[in-house]
């Protein structure tokens, strides 16, 4: 019991890290790695859904570091406007979309179709809300028009897509290695 207290913790701990260490910059740059704070919300939701504390404790540090990030070190603001505030359910979509793989993840081959399922399904839930939100109601965009919200929504959607996919594809390759080295240490049969 002790062990996995200190596993969740542990758990928490690295996505924290992960988005503070990414959240400064949507696709990367040369210098700094994309933004995993998505792949963050649907890992936490798989590993940590029972502790229901951890989505507002995870939210918080989002709008923390995009606060600092714009004050200190001149990150744009641009993507800050009355629409911000969509990021909660947004990232909670995915929150729910990683505790719903949880519960249906049977260690079988159709996992991997329950994964690539559930990763899509949150993620096009949470790009609707924030990208529709800042595009329809953020007063960046001076003439919104359904075209114009397409050919936003289509060029952005790829690139975010790619990179959330590929951070939960490296750690849903990790756990596999660890599931196989030894099913108990995962847990995935806890309810």
């Amino acid at each position: 019991m002790r062990s996995l207290k200190l596993s969740k913790w542990g758990a928490l701990l690295a996505l924290a890290v992960a988005m503070g260490a990414t959240r400064f910059g949507h696709l990367g740059t040369l210098w700094a790695p994309p933004d995993a704070s998505w792949a963050v919300f649907f890992l936490a939701g798989f590993y940590l859904r029972e502790e229901r504390w951890v989505l507002p404790v995870l939210l918080c540090e989002a709008i923390v570091i995009d606060f600092v990030a714009i004050r200190a070190y001149g990150v744009s603001s641009y993507c800050v406007t009355g629409a911000y505030w969509f990021i909660v359910p947004g990232y909670s979509m995915l929150w729910l979309g990683g505790a719903w793989l949880r519960r249906h993840l049977r260690q079988r081959p159709g996992d991997a179709l329950r994964l690539a399922g559930s990763v899509l399904a949150a993620f096009t839930a949470c790009y609707v809300l924030t990208q529709g939100s800042f595009y329809w109601l953020g007063s960046r965009i001076a003439q919104p028009s359904v075209s114009g919200w397409w050919a936003n929504f289509a060029s952005w959607y790829g690139p975010f897509l790619l990179v959330t996919g590929t951070y939960i594809g490296l750690v849903s390759v990790a756990h596999l290695a660890v599931t196989r080295w030894s099913p108990a240490r995962a847990g995935v049969h806890a309810r």
